[in-house]
């Protein structure tokens, strides 16, 4: 049964059987007649609901109202196994436009459903305070899900301007993006292998970035650079349609203080607690410059520059089949907790996961946590390369997340942003960490260090300097700047965070043109910031405690999104407003790169 581990199993299994292509049918088993007949379904129960509309009052029953919230919760989980369906379909290949047109009809008709419902978060936002505790007190699970409703009361519109921001942003924002996604997924790169022209695509490209050779990695930075530029005026505008619609609807309709304020709103994070975190991370850009200097002399670099950032160890060469990584990475997991390996390999056991990179899939990696008891869907662009493997843990991570949190309301199950990189990071640091203990040649640990601290700068620093720039952009194009303005003061934000250490070429003031991220989700990427700092806090508390350190992690992640990121991390003694919690995040860091130092 989906979401139910199997104590007994174990990674014994023959490797041949590792799924690497998933398995649709549990969303939808026939598409030519289920999509229709799902849809009837929820559009009956919808109506169901809004037949209940004349009942609300603040003084009605806590029952009557728990009982609109379940139908509420069919609704919500046969909209998200639809809306599922057709994101995983469209990922499997975005050059196909059957795929494509399924995507914009769900998004389309899953916004209307949802659209008809908008009068009840807008009646709830409406109801006293002294009844609303009344409710919420009988709320149980849905308690949280209840808080937060209310909590956007400052931000929310009419119900009509509500039905018509829904219905524009499918057309609008949500369509802009889509382009973004077709014209970059549609790129193909050029590179010469064993002297030949070889055509790649992004992710094929990008496994050149950690080429043994320095000219091959140099010319894979500038094939990417030479053809996202050819298209920069186009995704420029893009961009800047995206942020405007941001300002029009955050700044102007909704009236928050500042563009970045309605993440840390959705995420539930005070403003105060993202200024320092990010401010903490600029501080500490000399940890990083550090490394990249004792880089630069172990692997022979010289001058350091962006292109070789991600030079590999001489011990870094080999490549690794796609069985042997996911028994790397399940005895990992076993290794800290047969239960999280268990549900690790129920991903492959439910054929849930698609790994092989091929034209057309959609970029990096994901994962999918549908709904609550459902196995969450990872996709991955799997080459062989030893940083897939890491990819490979981050992604069973979240898998792993979802499905301990099985328990709770589809409301409430999904984790608010900066703890949902909680477990995926952690499921990196297992793998990491059982890898090097089990090492005893010492120039291989040296490259296992390396590769940790690359992974490591990849996810806090650099996630934190795309936000940085996204606050400076937002404002630049408000000011009615130009993409070229956009890709100058990019490149200033580079050179800042590199200092000397590390030379930054004219080409790399376009990065920002190749980020998803930031096309997609603003502000998103603090997350893996904050993510990657707390795991590491976490971390040194498992290796201080041992054991006793694993049934309350395991209950963290269980807890879901059921519970506020400050209530949630207050039970393992962490205080995300507080300067000196971040700083021994990157103490830690400064003790890794140390560590190097002495390997030398």
């Amino acid at each position: 049964m989906a979401g139910k581990s199997r104590t007994q199993r174990t990674t014994t299994r023959s490797r041949s059987t590792f799924p690497d292509r998933w398995d649709l049918t549990q969303l939808v088993k026939d598409p030519a007649v289920g999509i229709d007949s799902l849809l009837a379904d929820l559009e009956s129960k919808v109506a169901e609901i809004e037949a209940a509309r004349l009942t609300l009052a603040p003084s009605m029953p806590s029952q009557d109202l728990l009982a609109l919230l379940r139908l509420t919760e069919v609704v919500v989980q046969g909209s998200s196994r639809l809306g599922a369906y057709a994101y995983l379909r469209y990922s499997e290949n975005t050059k196909d436009a059957e795929a494509r047109s399924l995507k914009t009809r769900m998004e389309e008709r899953l916004t209307g459903l949802s659209n008809r419902l908008l009068f009840f978060e807008l009646w709830w936002q409406s109801v006293d305070e002294t009844n609303a505790a009344r409710l919420m007190a009988d709320a149980g699970d849905l308690r949280y899900h209840l808080e937060t409703i209310r909590r956007f009361k400052p931000h929310t519109l009419s119900e009509p301007e509500e039905k018509i921001v829904n219905l524009k942003n499918v057309t609008g924002r949500s369509a802009v993006y889509t382009l973004y996604d077709i014209v970059t997924n549609g790129f193909t790169f050029t590179m010469v292998v064993d002297g030949k022209n070889k055509i790649v695509n992004r992710e094929e490209l990008m496994t050149y970035v950690r080429s043994p050779k320095a000219s091959v990695r140099q010319a894979a930075y500038q094939e990417l650079y030479r053809v996202f530029t050819t298209q920069r005026d186009l995704l420029g505008e893009i961009y800047k349609t995206l942020v405007n619609d941001v300002k029009s609807e955050n700044l102007g309709l909704r009236r928050f203080s500042a563009p970045i304020a309605s993440r840390n709103l959705s995420n539930d994070v005070p403003d105060q607690a993202v200024d320092v975190l990010l401010a903490s991370c600029a501080k500490n850009a000399s940890i990083f410059q550090q490394y990249f200097s004792l880089k630069a002399k172990i692997c022979n670099i010289k001058p350091m520059n962006r292109y070789h950032l991600y030079a590999p160890h001489r011990t870094e060469s080999k490549t690794y089949k796609y069985a042997d990584a996911v028994t790397m990475v399940l005895d990992a997991y076993r290794g800290f907790s047969p239960r999280l390996a268990d549900l690790a390999e129920q991903v492959f056991h439910d054929r849930h996961i698609d790994a092989p990179t091929r034209p057309g899939k959609l970029g990096g990696a994901y994962c999918y946590s549908i709904v609550p008891g459902m196995t969450p869907y990872v996709m991955l662009n799997y080459t062989e390369e030893a940083r897939d493997i890491a990819t490979m843990a981050h992604e069973l991570g979240h898998a792993v997340h979802g499905m301990l949190a099985k328990n709770h309301s589809v409301f409430t199950f999904h984790s608010t942003l900066p703890l949902a990189e909680t477990a995926s990071v952690f499921g990196e640091r297992i793998l990491s960490d059982a890898l090097m203990s089990q090492e005893r040649n010492k120039a291989v640990q040296q490259g296992l260090l390396l590769s940790q601290l690359d992974d490591i700068y990849a996810t806090v620093l650099r996630q934190a300097y795309f936000v940085r720039f996204e606050k400076l952009a937002h404002q630049m194009i408000a000011d009615g700047a130009t993409a070229d303005q956009l890709a100058k003061s990019y490149g200033q934000e580079l050179r800042q965070q590199f200092g000397k250490a590390v030379r930054v070429p004219d080409e790399f003031q376009w990065e920002w043109l190749t980020i998803p991220h930031i096309f997609a989700s603003p502000f998103y990427c603090y997350a893996y910031s904050f993510g990657n700092l707390l795991v590491l806090a976490l971390y040194r508390m498992y290796k201080e405690q041992g054991a006793s350190f694993v049934p309350k992690y395991l209950d963290l992640l269980a807890t879901g999104g059921s519970q506020s990121p400050q209530q949630i991390l207050a039970t393992v003694g962490v205080d995300m407003t507080s300067e000196s919690f971040w700083q021994a995040g990157f103490d830690t860091i400064r003790e890794m790169v140390e560590q190097l130092e002495e390997t030398m």
